[in-house]
């Protein structure tokens, strides 16, 4: 059994036990940091039977948990104009959530 859910902008297919990382998750400030969290824009589900959405899966959902949440490695950007000795150098992290997948509803 798989899904395909979309958060953050992007799409991951996803399967129940499957750890991976994600676009930083806005979450309430009282909760403890790891704790469950649903995804409810499911655009299909396969189990035996493939559901596609249009563009969602009416009453499918994935409940995954927060394992860790953090920020990427550094990338540099250099910016440099040549003959005038302009330069800028900055540098970017990426925040990101670590989930596992604990069940997939349909």
């Amino acid at each position: 059994m798989f899904a395909i859910i979309k958060t953050g902008g992007k799409q991951y297919k996803v399967a129940e036990g499957d750890i991976l990382t994600v676009e930083k998750l806005t979450r309430d400030k009282g909760k403890e940091t790891r704790d469950n969290v649903e995804f409810d824009k499911v655009l299909l589900v396969a189990n035996g039977e493939v559901k596609v959405g249009k563009p969602i899966v009416p009453g499918a959902k994935v409940v995954a948990k927060v394992l860790e949440e953090g920020k990427g490695k550094k990338k540099m950007v250099f910016r440099y104009k040549s003959k005038t000795r302009q330069h800028k150098k900055k540098g970017h992290r990426q925040p990101f959530t670590k989930i596992q997948i604990l069940k997939i509803e349909s």
